[in-house]
């Protein structure tokens, strides 16, 4: 029997995955090569090869081998909250390179390079560009407008009214349908960022637009596609009906993302942030082995004795 060979180096195919799926009130259990969900309804079986991000809400209880099988398929397992309103915890992408974190490191700790990447983040959001001499300021004042005018936008042609963001974590229920689905819809796209980056090896904690949280850059990454997924798709589906929003705003957004080719954007779209930064080829041929160690000239071997560059001490 032959074996296919994996290098665990190798950045992962994202873009190939069918985005997101929520569970709740079930058992996740190995089938074969895939997985299957189990809950009173049935048995549902999940395509653990073409899925990209599997979130699990209350009530859910997943076995040690279905957690393997989606590891080796490159799917992340999300730990969420009821309505995916609190995140808890995640495991880790299937890149074991760490090139690309050290890119989003040097850009982030560099004052000059950060401002470049914020400049680009927000260019990003604007189809038609953005002049080159505007300050930061400028820029973040053009942004307001334009978020203020795609909610008046929406709201003006779904004719759902629009009294602005406002929702209370603590109590969903108090929130209008629009801002139910729009927090619903927003954390789905919040995983799939999140997602998205951990399998490119960037770290989620390293924002720029944003700071200070342990998701600071899910959110820079997250705000660039609002607009043309997020937003439009809360207001039809309200429109269409403000029961049961929740359910139908992931189900809604998931056709969506699949209509504007997210997930073959959206890896793309976090190399080209940081494409001027140089770094060694980590796939070279004299490239760092993976246990190579740091030195003021460069890597060393690891796990190999080391000729001495300085007499020994015989005090020593």
């Amino acid at each position: 029997m032959k074996y296919e060979t994996r290098n665990l180096q190798e950045l992962p195919k994202f873009r190939d995955g069918l985005s997101y799926l929520y569970l709740e009130h079930g058992r996740i259990e190995q089938q074969d090569q895939a997985v299957a969900y189990y809950s009173q309804d049935g048995v549902v079986a999940i395509p653990a090869a073409a899925l990209g991000v599997l979130m699990l809400g209350p009530g859910t209880s997943i076995t040690h081998a279905a957690i393997r099988q989606l590891a080796n398929n490159g799917c992340s397992v999300f730990w969420v909250g009821e309505e995916m309103v609190r995140f808890y915890a995640c495991g880790m992408g299937e890149t074991r390179s760490s090139v690309n974190l050290m890119r989003q490191a040097q850009a982030w700790a560099d004052p000059d390079r950060h401002l470049e990447v914020v400049k680009r983040l927000y260019r990003m959001r604007f189809p038609e560009g953005l002049p080159s001499d505007l300050t930061l300021e400028q820029i973040r004042g053009r942004e307001g407008v334009r978020v203020r005018d795609t909610y008046a936008r929406w709201s003006r042609e779904t004719g759902v009214e629009w009294k602005g963001r406002n929702y209370n974590r603590g109590n969903w229920a108090e929130a209008d349908p629009i801002n139910r689905a729009l927090s619903a819809g927003a954390a789905c796209l919040y995983g799939l960022a999140h997602a998205a980056i951990v399998s490119a090896g960037y770290s989620p904690a390293l924002g720029f637009i944003h700071t200070g949280k342990q998701l600071s850059f899910v959110y820079d990454v997250a705000d660039l596609y609002k607009a043309e997924t997020l937003i439009p798709t809360a207001f039809m589906v309200v429109a269409e009906s403000s029961s049961g929003v929740e359910r139908r705003v992931r189900q809604a957004l998931r056709d969506r993302l699949r209509e504007v080719g997210l997930l073959e954007r959206i890896v793309s779209d976090l190399h080209k942030l940081f494409d001027a930064i140089e770094l060694p080829d980590p796939y070279a041929k004299d490239a760092a082995a993976p246990g190579d160690l740091w030195d003021v000239e460069g890597t060393v071997p690891g796990g190999c004795r080391m000729p001495r560059k300085t007499p020994i001490d015989p005090w020593l």
